[in-house]
């Protein structure tokens, strides 16, 4: 099953890579984030937003890697 997903992915192009990570990744963070916030005493739309920055750094390791 992994397997199909990856090679289902990589046949995408770069534009549509990114378009589905950011529609999977973004909203997990921000629910993540929104959920675990005030177990750590934050506000919950601030823990939002920090998921969602969380949520970048994979993005940002898949465009440089794409880049190298």
């Amino acid at each position: 099953m992994i397997r199909g997903v990856s090679r289902w992915f990589e046949s995408k192009s770069f534009s549509v890579q990114i378009t589905v990570l950011a529609l999977v990744l973004d909203p997990l963070g921000f629910v993540s984030g929104y959920l675990l916030a005030p177990s750590l005493g934050v506000d919950p739309l601030m823990g939002g937003v920090y998921g969602l920055v969380a949520a970048s750094l994979p993005m940002a390791l898949f465009v440089m890697r794409e880049n190298a």
